[in-house]
């Protein structure tokens, strides 16, 4: 009877779409980074589309969608993917922070697709403690993964530790797969990296890939977090306080002699460390005279509080920006892939990421905030004959609309209890009523000082709570696309303000929150 049904579905895609789908299904092909912030993908446009170009990436944009008003349900690594794999918020599939443990005895789309007669694989960054389910294949990082001769968790359980750079194993990985497949059936592939996600470690062929480049300084990156919750004031990821010298600026200690850097110096060198001798004598090569140069001016004392600042933000800029260098000659050799075996036609490709990521906006290099930097997230879908090349759509999509997309894509039938919403209707421009606002949750407690809040964006304003001190900001994003200032209490915004804070509430009913914990002692 189920089969009935999906065979059923699978007639109502047909006769919607056209003959595109009547031979075959499509291959799906999820490329996914993590903390890929839009603002370094030149698709997006934006200072550095010119000075840092993806233009592989870009392709995907090119010859299908860009989407303008994508965003994050809940921005950080492990609930992302809890989201996109259950199609729930995350007080729904219960992987609500960071440490959390998915429970795969609830429904993925995972699942469904291959019940469904797919052939399923995830390769690379999972994050979410237990083994995956529903995937024929799989080989995942443990916990975070490395950048450098990364291991590798089997399917037996087993651990495997590989020589390389984690972008290139991950795309190998991906690609060898696709040669053993089943291709009998469809496909579902999660190819799924690290980078560029902290400690920003590039592959070394691209050391100093950005060094001669001026690379922009953000209009806040000395924010001073007035007008805005005070919280901001006090939060731990701050390019000025809290990026680690060795860590996170690759200045280790045997570099410096005896000479005195100002905190922090908290976590090492673990990359360094899981280097080759080779390795380490291509990466001392590049970085060593660079920070002997630093460390000669620092010495002097002649460098100013704001030049250190900016110091730290161009290091960590060229080695973010050199990590998505690697993500995007990924893509083009998976493209490239598809080509070349005549799979182009019938695979859907999309690329996205876990998050947005702050690059030096408001001082910081995290993500978690509801703010546009950190809230936005890439999604970009080609899909030959269905999707209109080169359009920008402008619906407010959330990446709890992943999973029912996938399956309107295949023909096969959604459960009701995933709350986001196909996005087929958007590729066909059939989206009349398509949704006008979206929740945020933000469940971490203290991580990065930054605190639980909750919000509702509109297309142009947005409104974030904050229960621990029941107090609001709310911006106008038209108007002040910084977020530089609240004007929840400006009296000129009440009309707008109340119709956010009512569709906040509506919103948290229809998705059934739960209660806030200060609402729950």
């Amino acid at each position: 009877m189920c089969r009935l049904v999906q065979l059923l579905s699978l007639l109502l895609t047909v006769t919607v779409l056209g003959p595109r789908l009547s031979a075959d299904r499509p291959n799906i092909l999820f490329l996914f980074s993590d903390d890929h912030a839009i603002k370094s993908i030149s698709a997006y446009g934006g200072p550095l589309a010119e000075i840092a170009p993806t233009p592989n990436i870009d392709k995907i944009a090119r010859q299908g969608a860009l989407f303008v008003n994508s965003f994050c349900a809940n921005s950080i690594c492990g609930p992302s993917r809890a989201t996109i794999l259950t199609g729930k918020h995350s007080h729904k599939n219960g992987f609500m922070r960071n440490g959390n443990t998915f429970d795969q005895n609830q429904w993925t789309v995972a699942k469904t697709l291959q019940q469904g007669g797919y052939n399923t694989a995830v390769i690379g960054k999972w994050h979410l403690k237990t083994n995956p389910v529903g995937f024929d294949h799989w080989e995942i990082f443990p916990g975070q993964g490395s950048y450098y001769n990364p291991v590798f968790i089997q399917m037996d359980g087993t651990k495997k530790r590989f020589e390389g750079y984690a972008t290139d194993l991950t795309t190998q990985k991906a690609i060898d797969w696709l040669d053993q497949r089943d291709e009998s059936k469809p496909f579902f592939l999660m190819c799924q990296h690290k980078a560029p996600h902290r400690t920003f470690s590039p592959a070394l062929r691209h050391l100093g890939a950005f060094d001669e480049v001026q690379i922009p300084e953000p209009t806040t990156l000395f924010d001073d977090y007035a007008n805005r919750h005070p919280t901001l004031a006090r939060n731990e990821m701050e390019i000025d306080r809290h990026f680690d010298w060795a860590y996170d600026a690759k200045i280790r200690k045997d570099e410096r002699g005896e000479l005195k850097l100002p905190k922090p110096d908290r976590y090492g060198t673990p990359e360094y460390n899981r280097m080759t001798a080779a390795q380490k004598k291509r990466w001392d090569a590049y970085f060593g005279p660079h920070n002997r140069e630093f460390l000669a001016s620092f010495e002097t004392g002649n460098l100013s509080h704001d030049d250190i600042v900016r110091w730290k933000y161009r290091r960590y800029m060229r080695n973010y920006l050199s990590t998505v260098k690697a993500v995007d000659e990924s893509v083009g050799r998976m493209l490239e892939y598809l080509d070349q075996h005549g799979l182009a036609d019938n695979t859907i490709v999309i690329y996205s990421s876990d998050q947005g990521f702050f690059l030096g906006e408001h001082g910081w290099y995290d993500k978690r905030w509801m703010f546009e930097e950190s809230f936005r997230m890439p999604f970009m879908i080609r899909w030959p004959e269905v999707i209109t090349a080169g359009s920008k759509p402008d619906e407010l999509i959330q990446n709890i609309d992943y999973a029912p997309t996938f399956l309107d894509m295949a023909g096969l039938q959604t459960p009701k209890e995933v709350q986001g919403k196909s996005l087929l209707p958007v590729f066909r421009q059939q989206s009349d009523d398509w949704r006008r606002s979206l929740y945020y949750a933000y469940y971490e407690l203290g991580e990065h000082a930054v605190p639980q809040h909750f919000g509702v964006r509109s297309q142009d304003h947005k409104l974030i709570y904050f229960p621990q001190t029941d107090t609001w900001n709310m911006f106008d994003l038209k108007k002040d696309p910084g977020e530089m200032r609240s004007i929840h209490a400006d009296s000129r915004y009440r009309a707008v303000r109340e119709e956010l804070t009512t569709e906040f509430h509506r919103l948290r009913q229809q998705y059934e929150a739960p209660p806030f914990a200060s609402q729950q002692r």
